[in-house]
């Protein structure tokens, strides 16, 4: 998932709960692989950022020497006005691009 090229919101705006329902017929089910998705961007995102920023690393260990790194300041910012995982997720299952399935729903369904 490329999350510099998501049209995801940047500010959080109200959602109709019916919305959010018709879906998977569930609020809590949708919250929940929601929840999920955005865990997973999260993880992504910080994973991405400390790639980046490992780059910069200093490994002196003088407590005296503190360097101001204009290109770290500047990737850091750049992360932060990124819209959040929240809303990339909220964007991507609007767009159907999340995968789900509820396999306590498969088996009940298997069993009737």
């Amino acid at each position: 998932m490329d999350f510099k090229k998501t049209k995801a919101e940047s500010t959080t705006i109200s959602r109709d709960l019916r919305e959010l329902e018709n879906r998977t017929g569930n609020v809590y089910e949708t919250v929940m692989i929601l929840a999920k998705r955005s865990n997973q961007i999260a993880s992504e995102m910080k994973e991405e950022l400390s790639q980046k920023l490992q780059e910069f690393a200093s490994y002196t260990d003088n407590l005296e020497e503190v360097f101001e790194n204009r290109e770290q300041i500047e990737i850091s910012k750049y992360y932060e006005r990124l819209p959040k995982p929240t809303l990339i997720a909220y964007e991507e299952f609007v767009n159907n691009q999340i995968y789900h399935r509820n396999p306590a729903k498969e088996n009940r369904n298997k069993e009737l």
